[in-house]
Parts: C-alpha cells; sequence; structure tokens
C-alpha cells in the first residue's frame, strides 16, 4: 500500500547548532509534511540560510537561553 504525502506551503522555525553558537531563524517558507511535519527547503531557502549564518548578520533580537545535561 503506497500512501500520497501531503506537503503544505508553511512558514516555520528553523535552528541550528553550529561554532558552539544556537541561530534560530522565523518565518522560513518550506513544504510540511502533513503526516509526519518533516520539512523540506528548497535550495535557495537553504543558501539563504546559509548566507545568514555566514555573514553573521545582525540579528532581529537576541533571546537567553537554558541549557541542560540529559543523565
Amino acid at each position: 500500500m503506497v500512501r500520497k504525502e501531503i506537503l503544505v506551503d508553511q512558514r516555520v522555525t528553523y535552528s541550528i547548532y553550529k561554532d558552539g553558537k544556537f541561530f534560530i531563524i522565523e518565518n522560513v517558507p518550506a513544504r510540511v509534511n502533513q503526516e509526519t511535519g518533516e520539512q523540506f527547503f528548497s535550495p535557495k531557502t537553504v543558501e539563504k540560510i546559509q548566507n545568514i549564518i555566514l555573514t553573521n548578520q545582525k540579528p532581529l533580537k537576541t533571546i537567553k537561553t537554558p541549557v541542560f545535561e540529559f543523565s
């Protein structure tokens, strides 16, 4: 049985941890699988995300984030 995937255009929050820093990018366009929540990004969107992180753009805001050890 083959299930048909239903992908919906949405704006999502993308986060990544790189070089000891945590980056959060809001309102990123993505295709989201309705059943699994998996997010798919166009090559152009991925390029823009990389550019934002690699060029050290000034962030819209900065937040403090607590860090916990899972043990």
